[in-house]
């Protein structure tokens, strides 16, 4: 790891949490106390992207969610839902009461992304396929000569599936400049550390590799992430890196496979999880 990138992935683990990405994790939290169980990690990795996304960089209409112009976001990691959920719900798309039903049966709000809830563009949960969803919406975008743009979210530990990497030569073989790729670099897989499982080496080499424009950032810095997705690319699809942690804002779930996905949580350790989090 370079001194560059072992700075950013430290800047990552020292950001302290604002209000609002305090709230945000509440909500995570709080969807969690119906079904009891959750990738809770994947999800709290994820919130300060989708914030800033849904606060400053999507264009959409809670009033019309099939408005042709609008923006599309897709969360290509679809088990890290909860995050997702959270600012929907903050947002309008949903309920609020609505989280508690999360991983129930018969909600709608199932343990990976479905079409069925407002705001959510594509079914994802099968890993893999996010990517080339968004190669379709951007590529169709720009043949109807709309100023849209596609922005696809993907966990690190994901990234060993091959389709994306058919999906990244076919954005830049057509040169998708309205295609932002966002990479949930936070390092930790289901079984470990995705550099002992994965071994993808230096992730920005192998993205410029594919023909796309990469960006690396704090993934949990609220100016870092709203002028980075701001920026647009003139010739190639762009890969934004963002170094995060897993579990962030529960410190004793930081950096812990363990907390991938857990389940049978009782009511003391989810009341542990809001004190950590007011602690943080």
């Amino acid at each position: 790891m370079s001194n560059a990138i072992a700075e950013l992935a430290e800047k990552a683990k020292s950001s302290k949490l604002d209000g609002r990405s305090k709230e945000l994790r509440r909500l995570v939290i709080g969807g969690l106390q119906g079904a009891r169980k959750g990738h809770i990690g994947s999800a709290l990795s994820l919130i300060e992207i989708v914030r800033v996304l849904y606060d400053n960089t999507l264009n959409y209409k809670i009033g019309d969610l099939t408005w042709p112009e609008r923006d599309r976001f897709i969360l290509s990691k679809g088990h890290g839902c909860l995050g997702l959920y959270a600012i929907l719900a903050d947002k309008g798309f949903i309920s609020k009461d609505e989280l508690s039903t999360y991983s129930k049966e018969g909600s709608r709000l199932g343990g990976c992304c479905e079409e069925l809830v407002p705001g959510i563009e594509a079914t994802t949960g099968a890993l893999g396929h996010g990517l080339s969803i968004g190669v379709g919406m951007a590529k169709g975008a720009l043949m109807r000569k709309r100023n849209n743009r596609v922005f696809v979210l993907l966990g690190d530990g994901e990234m060993g599936e091959g389709s994306i990497w058919e999906a990244a030569l076919s954005a830049s073989k057509h040169n998708l400049t309205n295609l932002i790729t966002i990479i949930d670099d936070n390092k930790v897989q289901l079984a470990g550390y995705t550099k002992d499982i994965s071994c993808f080496g230096s992730l920005a080499d192998k993205w410029s590799s594919f023909g796309f424009e990469v960006k690396e950032v704090n993934g949990h810095d609220i100016q870092e992430l709203e002028s980075v997705f701001e920026e647009k690319p003139k010739k190639n699809p762009m890969a934004i890196i963002c170094h995060t942690v897993k579990g962030k804002g529960i410190s004793f779930a930081e950096n812990d496979s363990a907390w991938h996905w857990k389940n049978k949580i009782s009511d003391d350790l989810i009341n542990q999880m809001y004190v950590a989090l007011e602690d943080y």
